[in-house]
This record gives structure tokens, sequence and C-alpha cells, in this order.
């Protein structure tokens, strides 16, 4: 047995580890390397065997104690540890029962189908506009849920019967299938193929719900979307959901935001952002302008020589907490100064003068300036 590395080494744990630290561990391994998810894959089953007899002697507390004072030598035949025979992969039967139930096929923890079941949340989504998701705002939406028959009082019988318990399962609403594989026998836990995992069979269905149990029926529900909210966030609507199962509560009502794109604003998180175009004038001389924000036009004033580009914060301007509306965040708008375009004769020689002034006298349309003679001054178009 000296070929076998250390159990606590395969698992990668210590040798303090608790059960639930060996489970934890195994588990992460053998769900990797199982030969269903790796089919072909001989380097796989092997960790994966590896991993299954590691576990099997580490998760028995008395072969776990035997392990820890004798080594791999107690599972030899007449070994010191009294394990006569090897190791068995029978011993890990039970194992893929309880741990991997879930992964292949079903569960291993019994579950009564009688027992009380809330029911599935509903989901459903609504489209606001910008501004009413920085404000909030109250939308009816029309949903289609379930209640139970009023005929069979959710049975699902006929008015007069009752539904019998399902004989194969015993009314539990699972049965347990075993199969032999390479590693001994493993238990699958499936719903009942008869009665749907119900643990019950109607031979006479109500004709009012066809032996759902369950009516639908359109509704009109309030909605109040807070202030604050964001594109694709939900709203949970206290059991307004599908009915629960044998006296369980009702699932959840869950209504997706989608927010319609703004023509001017854009956001992100609780700051806006938007772009403002401001004169050729107004940025060189400065003075009041009206800069749209979701509260309104507000009025800024523009510091004289303001270059394009220029970011403005208006603090506080922009869209409320979801938690506290009376916190808000930022607006950040860019001033881009817009270059005229179409100028009349008049225009044109009014801005060739102005440009000739910020030169010195010299316009930079002037074919006679002397070469190698440079201006001093800036001009407009420099």
């Amino acid at each position: 047995m000296a070929d076998k590395r250390d159990y606590y080494e395969v698992l990668g744990v210590d040798r303090n580890a608790t059960d639930a630290d060996i489970k934890k561990a195994y588990r992460a391994i053998a769900k990797k390397n199982h030969p269903d998810m790796n089919p072909g894959d001989k380097d796989a089953e092997a960790r994966f065997k590896e991993a299954s007899e590691a576990y099997a002697v580490l998760s028995d507390a008395e072969k776990r104690r035997k392990y820890d004072q004798f080594g791999h030598s107690a599972f030899e035949g007449g070994g010191p540890g009294g394990f006569s025979g090897g190791f068995d992969f029978s011993d890990v039967g039970d194992i893929f029962g309880d741990i991997f139930g879930d992964l292949f096929g079903g569960r291993s923890r019994s579950r009564n189908a009688n027992e009380p079941r809330r029911g599935q949340n509903v989901h459903a989504s609504v489209r606001i506009t910008f501004e009413e998701a920085c404000f909030g705002t109250e939308k009816e939406l029309d949903v289609t849920l379930k209640d139970s028959c009023s005929t069979c009082h959710g049975t699902g019988a006929k008015p007069g019967t009752t539904p019998e318990t399902c004989s194969k399962c015993g009314g539990k609403g699972q049965v347990v299938y075993t199969q032999n594989s390479l590693f001994g026998q493993v238990r699958n836990v499936q719903a009942c193929p008869d009665c749907r995992g119900s643990g019950k069979i109607i031979r006479e269905k109500c004709t009012a719900c066809r032996g759902s149990g369950y009516v639908s029926n359109r509704k009109t529900i309030q909605v109040t979307i807070p202030a604050g909210i964001d594109n694709g966030q939900s709203i949970r609507i206290r059991d307004k959901g599908e009915p629960g199962v044998n006296g369980g509560g009702r699932g959840d009502l869950l209504v997706e935001v989608m927010v319609s794109r703004h023509p001017i604003f854009q956001r992100q998180d609780r700051d806006i952002y938007s772009t403002v175009p401001i004169s050729f004038a107004r940025a060189a001389l400065g003075g009041e302008m009206r800069i749209p924000t979701i509260d309104g036009d507000v009025a800024y004033d523009v510091k004289a020589g303001t270059q394009t580009d220029t970011r403005v914060r208006l603090k506080g301007k922009g869209v409320p907490s979801l938690r506290n509306k009376d916190i808000r965040g930022d607006h950040f708008v860019t001033l881009v100064v817009e270059v005229p375009t179409r100028l009349n004769n008049e225009q044109k020689d009014l801005l060739r003068k102005f440009d000739e002034s910020l030169n010195g006298g010299s316009s930079t349309g002037d074919s006679t300036e002397k070469p190698g003679k440079k201006n001093k001054g800036k001009g407009l178009f420099r």
C-alpha cells in the first residue's frame, strides 16, 4: 500500500478536519471528476475513485480511527486494523445517495409530499420613463394568477370524491432507484412517475379545474415604484404569486423595472450626465445660461473664456438614493462651444476684424504678411 497517497492529502484537508470539512472537500473533488461529467477521461475517473475511497474511510468514525492509527495497512488482508480483504467500494454506496442525489437525478433526503410548501414566485415586468425612475411612481399591472378552485377547494378531485394515496410511492411523492455502478450501488431519488410528486392519485378529476386544483384569473395589481430605482431592478410584492400546496403560503410577485432611455440625460448610479451646447459669444464673454435638469431648467453663471468640453457639476441634482430619497447624486454637464457654420458677409467681416484685433492688426487671412515675420497676438482662428 506504499504507493497510495495519504487520504487526508487526497481530500486536501488536515488531520484535525471535522466531518463537515471532509464532506465538503470530497463533494468538490467528486463533483469535478465524476465520470458522468468527464466521459472517457481516465485521469478524472482515477481521481474520483481515489477521493471516494478516501472519503469512505474518513467519513466513518471507526475506520478513520483505525486509519489514523495504522494507515493504509489497516485495510490490508490480515493487517493490524483487522479489516481483511482490502478496500470494498460497496462501502461508498450510501455516499452517493447522500451527496450526489441532487446532482444526478434526485435528492436522497426524503420529503413528505403532504407537507406544506410555499407557492412559486411569479415574474412580470413594467416599463417606466426616466423621470419616473428618478422620482417614483404608481403603476397598474395586469397579471394572470392562480387561485384555489372554488369547486373542489384545491383538491383537484370531483366533488364527493377524494384523492387516493399513491400506491407506488406510499404517499411520499418520491421513489428510490438503486443502480449498480463501478463504485458500488448508487441511489437516485426521483419524483414518483405515477403521482408526479404529489403523493396522491386523482381518479375522478374536478371538471372546473381539470384536476389541477387551481383556476387562473386575470388581476390588476397596484405597483409602487420607489424613487431612485434603476433599469433591471425588481420590486417584490409579497404573497401575490402562486398559491401554496397543502396549506403553504403564496409565493411573491417579482416585477422587473425597465427604464426607457432619455434623449438628453444618461445615468450612472445616482449621477446624471448630459451635454449642453453654448454659443461662442457666451463662452468668450460669460454670463447666465439655462441648463436642463430632471428638476427643470436651472440658472448657471458661465465664466468668461470657458473652453469647449468644460465639465460643470450641479450638486444634488442627480438621482435620489433608493434607500433615502433625500440623498441625491450630482448632475455633470459638459459644455460644448458651438462654432457658427452659416455666416453672412457682414458677420464674416466682423469676425475678421475681431481676429485682426487679437493679432495686433493683422488678419490670418491677410496674404501680405511678410515671410519670416511672426504675429505676436493670438488670433480667433489660431
